[in-house]
């Protein structure tokens, strides 16, 4: 077996149910913690970080405006809800909420939630979101919207989004917003959208 290897996998590609690591090896096998219901082979990095997963290093890779979309598109097969959450390091709101939403991740991502964190630092802050992400033990897939006008971005999240932070959507598996959230969330509303999601995924 090949020297095993943090990757991006493909969330749409792969029907994987959540698994403490991200991981497969070099020569495309999967170690037995990696439970999925398709053969990899040939494995590559590839364009979207792997959602419902735990995140195997401290990188955070930066998207566009077209990857944001991708991330948001549904799988009809994917019966999953999805949470996302917009932050970034020099917002309070962001930073006092940010414990509770990995108490959430940690609490429901063996029960079927994806969680995606997008930062909206500037590239050159990455470092400040990665030491951040460390203090806060967070393990969720977490990007970094690297766009130079965010109109367009948050348009494409939610119209009734002014772009504030911090922002929390939760996605049905049709792909539409049934709870969402501007401001610093309050966990028990949260949790209750989310355990109706989960308790009608099947």
């Amino acid at each position: 077996m090949g020297k095993a290897l943090p990757i991006y996998l493909d969330w749409k590609t792969l029907n994987c149910r959540p698994t403490p690591a991200c991981t497969i090896t070099r020569n495309g096998t999967l170690p037995p913690a990696f439970i999925c219901d398709h053969q990899v082979v040939d494995a590559l990095p590839v364009a979207q970080p792997c959602i419902g997963f735990a995140r195997t290093t401290n990188e955070i890779r930066e998207i566009d405006l077209d990857g944001l979309k991708k991330l948001l598109q549904r799988d009809p097969k994917d019966t999953r809800p999805l949470l996302v959450n917009f932050w970034a390091t020099w917002c309070d709101g962001c930073r006092e909420e940010f414990p509770d939403l990995v108490k959430i991740d940690n609490d429901y991502r063996a029960k079927g939630l994806n969680f995606l964190s997008v930062t909206l630092d500037e590239v050159a802050d990455k470092s400040k979101a990665v030491d951040f992400l460390k203090e806060m033990k967070a393990t969720m897939p977490v990007v970094l919207l690297n766009v130079n006008d965010p109109e367009p971005a948050i348009h494409a999240v939610d119209e009734k989004w002014d772009g504030a932070l911090p922002a929390t959507f939760l996605y049905d598996r049709d792909g539409t917003i049934v709870f969402r959230y501007y401001g610093k969330i309050k966990p028990a509303e949260l949790r209750a959208a989310i355990d109706k999601e989960v308790g009608s995924k099947q």
